[in-house]
């Protein structure tokens, strides 16, 4: 080990490589239930080809690679299960290219959504990305990977589904291009070659390490508003999310169900944020979202809410600060929740059963539901804060998790972003002969079994 660490260091520089006590520590967890696993090294790199040096000596010496962007996945998916390397990805930030005509941006991997979002508005301010609701440290490949969604969903899809390419260096050390950028200088689309890119989304970076990427851009309105509706029976919100999804002016629709503060309790909330760039236009996009539910409106079984400026404000916010501040409820520094991805149809359902567990554990919920496309599908999530410092009360949000993954599959949904146990109860409702091509393709990708094992396995 005392070999690796010093030819890591020649690869990287003695300063952005560790095997200090203190910074393994910090790098073997995240705010999630998961319990820690420790590296043995933490790597800094700064270019592709430093990437690609560090993947060679792990796959000499048998090292595991971990890769890493923001850390803030929450479900322990950086957890260096077997130990090995951490390769964080914070140096490799660099903005390489927005191309306006083609409506995207070419990033390094560890470029932060928070980076971006400054460049675009003092650079290029007519045009935006779409945003998670994380901090904005997070990373915009980090996301990508883990199919996230955002801002801009109702409008474009998973964060993946905005992706136009990828470089990325494979588990062999082999550097690859996916996407136009295989055969063109320019990163416009993932068409019409062979669509690689699935080999890297939503595995857990189980099949390489993505180094640079190029994401769609969208165009900044000039005006923006919301709208907030609000019923209290949950078996109308797939129809109204389709009603409200089908006129096609959203941007982002996200339902939202908490039991503080008070005044929500009871309630659905449904928040849609739309745009333009005159106020006639705006005035139209917001008759049209009302025409939409008229008749929910007319049987006074649904209603939208006049807003104050401040609640205006806050409820057009990229990303919500709301989040972090239920994240902090309990004051203990944990906070994890199941991302769901299922049918808006679904909704009813997933929400009394999210109650259900929640008053079963103990648990203050909040929960709700980001709108991917028009109703194709929602990420409905389930949150569940924690002390950190109270082993039981960690244990016992580890038992509400899994039992809300386990519903959630039952139910016709797939938990997202799954820690390992989680990945564990996906195999299992998998078809087998999937999992088994999955097992093939690591196997030909991977041959020694570097990449961030114990994630995507049973054993």
């Amino acid at each position: 080990m005392e070999e690796a660490y010093s030819e890591l260091a020649s690869i990287v520089g003695g300063r952005y490589v560790s095997n200090h006590p203190e910074e393994r520590f910090i790098y073997s967890r995240d705010m999630g239930t998961m319990e820690p696993s420790c590296p043995d090294f933490v790597v800094m790199p700064n270019s592709t080809e430093e990437v690609r040096k560090i993947v060679l000596l792990a796959n000499q010496k048998g090292i595991a690679v971990v890769p890493m962007g923001g850390g803030l996945t929450l479900s322990g998916l950086c957890r260096p299960l077997r130990g090995g390397i951490v390769l964080d990805m914070k140096r490799m930030n660099r903005i390489i290219e927005v191309n306006e005509a083609g409506r995207y941006a070419l990033v390094e991997a560890g470029t932060s959504q928070g980076m971006l979002q400054a460049y675009l508005h003092k650079h290029h301010p007519a045009l935006k990305h779409s945003i998670p609701d994380s901090p904005p440290i997070a990373t915009i490949a980090g996301n990508v990977l883990i199919h996230g969604s955002g801002h801009l969903s109702a409008m474009g899809g998973f964060h993946s589904e905005m992706l136009n390419g990828l470089e990325v260096v494979l588990p062999t050390g082999d550097v690859v291009r996916v996407g136009s950028c295989a055969a063109s200088p320019y990163w416009f689309s993932r068409s019409p070659l062979p669509d690689l890119s699935g080999l890297f989304l939503g595995w857990a970076g189980t099949t390489g390490v993505v180094t640079k990427l190029a994401i769609k851009l969208y165009p900044r309105r000039l005006l923006s508003d919301v709208r907030v509706l609000v019923t209290e029976d949950e078996e109308l919100m797939s129809e109204i999310i389709l009603a409200l999804s089908g006129v096609q002016v959203a941007e982002d629709i996200v339902v939202a169900v908490a039991a503080k503060p008070d005044w929500l309790r009871g309630f659905q909330t449904l928040i849609v944020n739309y745009g333009a760039d005159t106020k006639r236009e705006l005035t139209l996009k917001r008759d049209l979202l009302r025409e939409s539910v008229r008749d929910y409106i007319d049987r006074k079984v649904a209603g939208f809410m006049p807003l104050p400026g401040y609640m205006r404000e806050g409820f057009m916010e990229a990303p919500q600060k709301s989040t972090s501040q239920f994240a902090d409820i309990k004051k203990g520094g944990g906070f994890e929740y199941v991302g769901a991805i299922m049918p808006t149809a679904l909704f009813g359902k997933a929400c009394r059963s999210g109650i259900e567990i929640a008053g079963r554990f103990g648990m203050p919920y909040s929960m709700g539901a980001r709108i991917i496309g028009l109703a194709h599908c929602m990420m409905f999530f389930f949150a569940y804060p924690f002390n950190r410092a109270d082993v039981a009360d960690v244990k016992n949000a580890q038992r509400a998790l899994e039992e809300t993954n386990e519903m959630v599959l039952d139910t016709g949904g797939i938990p997202w972003k799954a820690e390992a146990p989680a990945q564990k109860q996906i195999i299992r409702k998998m078809d087998p002969n999937t999992f088994a091509l999955v097992k093939r393709l690591r196997a030909v990708l991977d041959p020694k079994g570097i990449m961030n094992p114990g994630n995507w396995e049973l054993d």
